[in-house]
């Protein structure tokens, strides 16, 4: 199950839930009983272990062109 981010406005205090993706808008209260939250953006970091593994397949499998018809973005 997902885990959401939020900050309570009226103390400050930052918490997070575990809920359905369906219920992520639904409204949240914080530990303290405080019902005005704000749902945060959360980032997800992906990263590899170990040794690189070379360059990642352009898409659309053309060869080489990626996003920007190769050679610019370096």
């Amino acid at each position: 199950m997902p885990r959401y981010e939020y900050r309570c406005r009226a103390c400050g205090a930052n918490f997070e839930l575990s809920r359905p993706m369906a219920d992520s808008n639904a409204p949240a209260t914080c530990p303290d009983g405080h019902g005005d939250t704000v749902k945060l953006l959360s980032t997800v970091a992906v990263g590899t272990s170990g040794a690189s593994r070379g360059p990642a397949p352009a898409a659309g499998g053309g060869g080489g062109g990626g996003c920007c018809g190769g050679g610019c973005c370096g």
